[in-house]
């Protein structure tokens, strides 16, 4: 296991240990939990717009549409 440390000023320090204790966290978990979100949200909003950009240009049925064409 690794040991990574960082370097905040007093105002980000106290928020950040008063969050963790308000959410019953130790600063290791609370912080790995937040990068690790952080590096998942880049990664869905990367996969999101390479889908977005491939379907943009597909035909698309409206609801009225595609209840008509299924008979409904």
């Amino acid at each position: 296991m690794s040991t990574i440390s960082i370097r905040l000023n007093e105002h980000d320090d106290l928020l950040i240990r008063k969050y963790a204790e308000l959410h019953h966290m130790d600063l290791s978990t609370l912080i790995r939990q937040a990068i690790i979100e952080k590096i998942e949200d880049e990664f869905d909003l990367e996969l999101f717009e390479k889908v977005w950009k491939k379907e943009q240009h597909q035909s698309r049925l409206t609801h009225e549409e595609l209840k008509r064409e299924l008979g409904l």
